[in-house]
């Protein structure tokens, strides 16, 4: 188990936080989808279910963002990475 976010955040530092992850994983899967189409003339399943998920939760994160700087509040996050080894 790894620690990847932990901490209280303003508005701004949550923003950038959250929405950088977001982008990134949906690139992620945009790129593998992509792949896919190069490779094999057809859509990556897994990127299609993920990348429509991923986008809601984006827009979730600026909605909490929203709300936060609204009341001045803070946002508390936190991430933990769970990794194991699986047989194919």
């Amino acid at each position: 188990m790894l620690s990847l976010i932990n901490g209280k955040f303003n508005e701004e530092e949550a923003n950038e936080i959250l929405l950088n992850l977001f982008s990134t994983k949906i690139h992620f899967h945009e790129l593998k989808n992509f792949s896919s189409w190069e490779r094999f003339g057809k859509d990556d399943e897994t990127a299609q279910r993920r990348i429509p998920e991923l986008k809601k939760g984006r827009e979730k994160v600026k909605q909490m963002v929203a709300e936060a700087k609204a009341k001045n509040k803070h946002l508390v996050i936190t991430s933990v990475i769970n990794i194991s080894l699986e047989d194919e």
